[in-house]
């Protein structure tokens, strides 16, 4: 018997893989880039951990959400043990489904356009105050964000050859939340429980925040020689941890991280849910717990109530 966990990115596993060593607990990947389902045969015993990813088209994977959610759909219908199970595959992939069901539990949310393809751009993009972004349905690592100050800069972009099209063919236009300081943050919940609360640096990382190891990597492989855009928030408390954790227990996401933004004017603005959470090296050696070996931990807690014993 073993944890198996289901994902397309190995650059991100890593760290999983040490944590899981570390507690001796036996571990399998099982990357969801090309394989075969046979529907009439059991699967394997153990619990699966689901950390698909809403950018891995951007890697050329533009198969792993359907392959996942075929995967999951077998999965559960011998019922089996999933951790972020099949319905969290439709909350990682879509922004429009994460902001509608903040929005409805009372977590404030910036003011959204879902736009589908590029003729209503502009109708909708005349809706929106000033400045304001634009961003994928489906996206990640804040690919395909931009900031525009006027509709004719819009206009531009709208109508040339570097508008980017998303996958799924929906743009979103969104308010710019002004930052009260020049950072963004991140909240990390594993098993429903806070974990810790990271900031980035939005002043030198711009919308591009990635926090997984891979990325504190240059293009050879050797770590960067920059400051790390992510530090720990020390000790950080707030109505919001409270609220997202209340989000995470309602839509059953077992391990998740949170990014807001605090603005100038007073609001706390939940924007974006990730469910295939990374956590950072730099705010990993501070940190009073690790997100990984709490990841690992939790799985481990998962399996003893299914009846899954996973030493190596």
């Amino acid at each position: 018997m073993s944890i198996f966990v289901l994902h397309e990115n190995p650059d991100w596993y890593p760290p999983f893989a040490r944590a899981f060593e570390k507690a001796g607990v036996s571990a399998t990947e099982w990357l969801m880039i090309e394989g075969a389902i046979d529907m009439d045969s059991p699967p394997p015993d153990g619990i699966f951990y689901n950390r698909l990813s809403a950018s891995s088209h951007t890697r050329g994977h533009e198969w792993s959400k359907d392959y996942t959610r075929a995967t999951l759909d077998w999965l559960e219908s011998y019922g089996c043990r999933v951790v972020n199970g099949r319905p969290v595959v439709e909350m990682e992939v879509s922004k429009v489904r994460q902001l509608t069901r903040l929005r409805a539990i009372g977590i404030d949310t910036p003011r959204t356009i879902a736009v589908i393809g590029r003729s209503g751009l502009m109708e909708a993009a005349a809706q929106m105050p000033m400045p304001f972004i634009t961003k994928h349905n489906q996206g990640g690592k804040g690919l395909g964000v931009r900031r525009f100050d006027n509709l004719a800069l819009f206009r531009d972009y709208a109508t040339s050859d570097e508008f980017e099209e998303p996958v799924d063919g929906i743009t979103l236009l969104q308010e710019y939340v002004q930052p009260r300081e020049p950072f963004i943050s991140r909240i990390e919940t594993v098993g429903y429980e806070h974990i810790y609360t990271i900031q980035a640096d939005t002043a030198r990382g711009g919308f591009q925040l990635c926090p997984a190891d891979a990325c504190e990597l240059d293009e050879f492989g050797r770590p960067k020689q920059a400051a790390s855009l992510f530090s720990l928030r020390e000790g950080f408390s707030a109505p919001v941890v409270e609220q997202v954790l209340a989000f995470a227990r309602e839509y059953r996401l077992e391990i998740a991280g949170f990014e807001f933004i605090e603005s100038v004017d007073g609001r706390t603005v939940v924007y974006d849910v990730n469910t295939n959470t990374n956590y950072n090296p730099d705010v990993e050696k501070v940190a009073p717990r690790s997100g990984p070996d709490s990841v690992v931990a939790y799985l481990q807690r998962v399996a003893e109530e299914a009846g899954v014993f996973a030493l190596a």
